[in-house]
């Protein structure tokens, strides 16, 4: 018989060690985590804030956040389902949408610190490179970009919610290297590419292209836009030219309509008080002497 080595003796188990929760769910990468949250110790305890920008099936986050030894703080937030409020109800995850994301949360935070008038940002969305430059009174907030566990490839949606939040007026630092339109071979940013997947070209030019080639797909696939009145594909570039107005004029959250229930709903028996349990266990006691008195009776009656 051939001598196999044991690779994980019982050794190796009694000594093995689980990852952080977060890990084992695939949901924090700590390695880039902890580069991103460490402070300089001449900074004492000044907060090093992230720009965090998260992406769901339906919905895009962006946050500010700061770490702090009994939590991550979040100064503001910004939310893809906040876009109908400034006339987008249709496409709240692509590349335009992750730009109008990046720029409520940017104006959002500046307008909090009362910041807003003095960095405007780009007011109009070129597509080429910008960043802000500091004023003789404050300087920028600045923010560090947290993409989490996406595969930072070129065009990913975190830049174009990034390249908001630069036009917003917050100190990101940066490339123009994973922006929609820049070129490898050519080595430089196409501003006008990049404009376009700002103001959702890309989304006009599928539009057109099943439009003339599969007209029942185009009917199915764009039933929301179809719906929310956008039929003519050239009036997508306008409507996103509406919600980057209406985000700079009024960024402020606003606070849920929706009332609360009036009754709760509850998984669990309520917790009865003290005279409470003590009725309930005197009424327990007298329908079981009641039920033995009753046998009692049964047995006197049997026995004549």
């Amino acid at each position: 018989m051939v001598f196999v080595k044991a690779q994980k003796s019982k050794a190796y188990f009694k000594r093995f060690q689980v990852k952080y929760k977060r890990r084992r769910e695939g949901k924090t990468d700590y390695r880039a985590r902890i580069r991103l949250i460490n402070q300089d110790k001449n900074k004492y305890n000044t907060p090093k804030y992230r720009f965090v920008v998260r992406f769901s099936n339906k919905d895009i986050t962006a946050q500010i956040i700061s770490a702090s030894i009994a939590g991550d703080l979040v100064l503001a937030a910004a939310y893809s389902h906040e876009l109908p409020r400034y006339g987008l109800k249709v496409g709240l995850t692509n590349y335009a949408a992750a730009y109008c994301t990046g720029l409520l949360l940017a104006r959002r935070v500046l307008n909090k610190l009362e910041m807003d008038e003095e960095y405007e940002g780009h007011v109009e969305a070129t597509g080429e490179d910008f960043s802000v430059e500091p004023t003789e009174t404050r300087r920028p907030f600045r923010a560090l970009l947290d993409v989490g566990l996406v595969r930072t490839t070129t065009g990913n949606r975190v830049f174009g919610a990034l390249k908001g939040a630069l036009d917003g007026g917050l100190d990101i630092p940066h490339s123009d290297k994973r922006f929609a339109g820049f070129s490898k071979d050519g080595k430089q940013l196409d501003a006008d590419v990049h404009r376009k997947y700002i103001f959702g070209g890309h989304v006009v030019a599928y539009m057109k292209t099943l439009m003339e080639e599969e007209p029942e797909k185009y009917q199915s696939h764009f039933s929301e836009y179809i719906k929310s009145g956008i039929d003519e594909p050239d009036g997508l570039e306008e409507l996103y030219k509406k919600v980057h107005a209406a985000i700079r004029a009024d960024p402020t959250p606003k606070k849920s309509e929706k009332e609360p229930p009036k009754v709760h709903k509850r998984y669990n028996l309520k917790k009865l008080t003290y005279e409470e349990r003590k009725a309930k266990l005197i009424e327990r006691l007298n329908a079981l002497n009641s039920a033995a008195g009753g046998d009692d009776d049964e047995d006197d009656e049997d026995d004549e």
